[in-house]
């Protein structure tokens, strides 16, 4: 009977394309194409980088990469479909990692653009960091396995919801609220179709309905002098401009010559190359969740490998497992829509058409779809670990909340400061000391910017060590929650969480307060463990969550 199954799983031939491969496919392609767009602006605004590279080098090489992880990932969930035996297997989603998008921007090449005054110099800064931590990746890929064979699920997964909880699903819906007649009309669009299981007209993709009425809605309203969405036919016209055909070009030299900056790049391409391992760690967890389990090696080393190819080519940007494999699944994804998003990316990229679609579709009528992301990522942490686990959970999501609230602040007081300089209501040399007094200043108005901080820094090791620590202590199984707890004290000791940069600190530790405290819990929870404290611990009738499990 075992060798009529295993044969007849061999012979099965998954199919490349099903009905729900559309709705994925408008979905996740419009999610790339979100990210696409935002970076495309990074470059053009921020790092002031002219059009020429941007078109003409950046953005083909960052469609190459995105195209060979795309197909990478169809082809493996085609070799898992086949070795299964099973229709409902969905391809991992993958792209630029959206939270390096920013941080390579404005930590790596927006600071070496201004001290030189050279954005090519800033480019090559921004190839280096995408090289050392494509390395990272790949050899972290070897050791991905064992971390999450130790690792409660609840912890893996509890962290990735702090990410799609802020980063993923706050700013769609902070963007739904500013334009409401557009945002939320589409979201409702979405929901009762993706949750509500209502189908339209000729089984028509929600995400294509809900793109296509908010650009009625955005257009309409121009008629009226309402200007919903920012379009305008002058934007079109002038997003023509940008047409042309552009492939990659080797950008080998332009690498090389960004090591100039290496002790700037380092400092923070070790720390984000964990991150990125550990986020991608999470995913592929999320995904075996979901019942499509993928080999980690694997998909960490492609990771590593399209990133480097990607650099070497002149892309400044990381490519990553995305977060979202449950809901693309769930909305009937399976492997022609990632294939489909590679080959969409080349056109984009390589035509040079992603301005045009900026001008053309509002924004706005797309952030309900990462909205929907975050839901599903946030809902799935819960819903696929034991419910006693839910506190460890919350509080694996607490360092995201402090990341991301910190941001927040960061960006509004960088805001207020230029404006402060752009009037003349400030000298340059008075800006460091007035953000300074405007940080002190802060704890006496209720916001404890220190502690966001400290608690925010590295925080998706920080929520996987804290979310660990839980469950463990949730299982009275104190000597593995000291592991955890005694990991997050070297962790913290170097800088990798808590700390806002790798090092010692004088051979003290960067946060060596909060490195001491965690060795401290360790030693105290070993010890529990080892006098076999809690061992017929009976539940509070009013803490049932906490009950050990029958």
């Amino acid at each position: 009977m075992s060798t009529t199954a295993t044969a007849s799983k061999g012979d099965f031939k998954p199919v490349l394309w099903t009905p729900g491969d559309w709705n994925a496919f408008f979905g996740f392609g419009t999610n790339i194409l979100v990210n696409m767009l935002v970076l495309t602006g990074l470059l053009r605004f921020v790092l002031k980088m002219p059009d020429s590279l941007v078109f003409g080098r950046i953005l083909p090489a960052l469609g190459l990469m995105m195209c060979l992880s795309t197909f990478y990932y169809a082809w493996l969930a085609y070799r898992l479909a086949v070795k299964t035996g099973r229709t409902d297997v969905c391809a991992l989603p993958s792209g630029v990692s959206v939270p390096h998008m920013f941080i390579v921007t404005f930590v790596i090449m927006l600071p070496i653009t201004i001290k030189t005054g050279d954005p090519m110099k800033g480019w090559s800064a921004g190839l280096v960091w995408v090289f050392f931590q494509s390395f990272i990746l790949m050899i972290g890929g070897f050791i991905a396995p064992v971390i999450r064979k130790i690792t409660p699920r609840a912890a893996l997964l509890g962290t990735l919801a702090g990410v799609s909880v802020t980063f993923i699903s706050m700013r769609p819906a902070l963007e739904m609220y500013m334009t409401p007649q557009i945002g939320l009309i589409c979201f409702a669009i979405i929901m009762v179709s993706w949750f509500g299981g209502v189908k339209y007209f000729k089984g028509i993709p929600a995400g294509l309905v809900a793109i296509a009425v908010g650009m009625i809605i955005a257009w309409g309203s121009n008629l009226f002098g309402l200007g919903l969405g920012g379009l305008s036919v002058k934007g079109v016209g002038d997003a023509f401009a940008s047409f042309g055909f552009s492939v990659p070009i080797p950008a080998v030299n332009q690498v090389f010559s960004g090591f100039e900056f290496l002790g700037v790049i380092l400092v923070t391409a070790i720390p984000f190359g964990i991150y990125d391992l550990v986020e991608a760690m999470d995913n592929v967890e999320s995904a075996e969740a979901a019942g499509d389990p993928y080999p980690t090696t694997r998909v960490l080393t492609a990771d590593g490998v399209v990133s480097l190819i990607g650099c070497l080519m002149g892309n400044p940007f990381i490519n990553a497992v995305y977060i979202g494999h449950p809901g693309w699944k769930a909305m009937g994804g399976r492997i022609g829509y990632s294939a489909a998003t590679g080959v969409m990316v080349i056109l984009l990229s390589w035509l040079g058409i992603i301005s045009v679609l900026l001008a053309l579709v509002p924004v706005v009528a797309i952030s309900p779809i990462l909205l929907y992301i975050g839901m599903l990522i946030g809902a799935q942490a819960f819903q696929t670990t034991p419910v006693k686990h839910a506190p460890a959970i919350v509080l694996a999501l607490t360092p995201h909340l402090a990341a991301w609230a910190k941001l927040q602040i960061d960006t509004m007081l960088g805001s207020t400061l230029n404006a402060a300089q752009a009037v003349g209501g400030l000298a340059a040399d008075k800006v460091g000391d007035v953000k300074a007094a405007a940080i002190a200043a802060l704890p006496q108005q209720g916001v404890i910017y220190h502690g966001l901080e400290v608690m925010g820094g590295g925080s998706i090791l920080a929520g996987l060590v804290l979310g660990a620590v839980g469950v463990f202590i949730i299982e009275r199984d104190f000597v593995k929650a000291s592991a955890f707890a005694f990991t997050g004290a070297v962790l913290t000791y170097f800088g990798f969480m808590h700390g806002e940069a790798v090092g010692i600190g004088g051979g003290f530790g960067v946060t060596p307060a909060v490195a001491l405290s965690y060795a401290v819990v360790a030693i105290g929870l070993f010890t529990l463990g080892r006098l076999g404290v809690g061992e017929h611990y009976v539940a509070h009738p009013d803490m049932p969550l906490a009950a050990p499990a029958e």
